[in-house]
């Protein structure tokens, strides 16, 4: 019998019509068998303050508690941002921070994918690269083959918000396998099925 593995997915955007988020809401349909996901809303968590990070967990704000309760649940994570001043969104950033903090961090020694999406030509390599140091300091395994950077992203939604384009989907796929078979890896044992 098959080991069963929980996501997380973070979109790194709060815009409503997010390319991001639609690339993220695409993975469900694209996830490795046995493997399950939610999403872990950025949204209404505050801005970071150290002051209300106080070593009690039930000192912290109850949207960080809840974004961290979520994370905690998560064999592996997935990742996907725009690119913002060639960097990590500002939102994002501050979701990390909340969740990086203290021995109890939800995001210590993880499984990361990270994918973007962008309009543009160069498809959030930027952003993702500047990711690297911080899985550094975290001590998270980064997917880094096959890379998911989706550019011209406005051609490869329909009007609904769905992912048509089949070579983006393709390699969507394989990044969400690879994340499955790095944590099976990293836990020393083989994929089943």
């Amino acid at each position: 019998m098959a080991a069963h593995l929980h996501f997380v997915g973070i979109s790194g955007s709060l815009r409503k019509d997010s390319w991001n988020t639609m690339l993220l809401k695409s993975c469900f349909s694209l996830l490795p068998s046995d493997v399950t996901m939610e999403v872990a809303s950025i949204g209404d968590l505050p801005l970071y303050n150290a002051d209300n990070d106080l070593p009690a967990v039930e000192q912290r704000p109850l949207p960080v508690k809840q974004f961290r309760d979520i994370l905690s649940k998560a064999d592996g994570i997935v990742i996907v941002s725009p690119e913002y001043n060639y960097s990590i969104p500002g939102g994002l950033k501050n979701a990390i921070d909340w969740a990086s903090r203290g021995t109890d961090s939800p995001l210590l020694n993880k499984v990361v994918a990270l994918m973007g999406a962008t309009p543009g030509l160069w498809g959030t390599n930027k952003m993702q690269v500047a990711f690297h140091p911080v899985f550094q300091f975290l001590n998270i395994r980064s997917v880094y083959k096959p890379e998911v950077l989706v550019n011209q992203a406005n051609k490869k939604f329909d009007d609904n918000g769905i992912l048509i384009d089949e070579m983006t989907k393709d390699v969507v796929k394989k990044q969400l396998e690879a994340l499955k078979a790095l944590i099976f890896q990293l836990r020393g044992e083989k994929i089943q099925g």
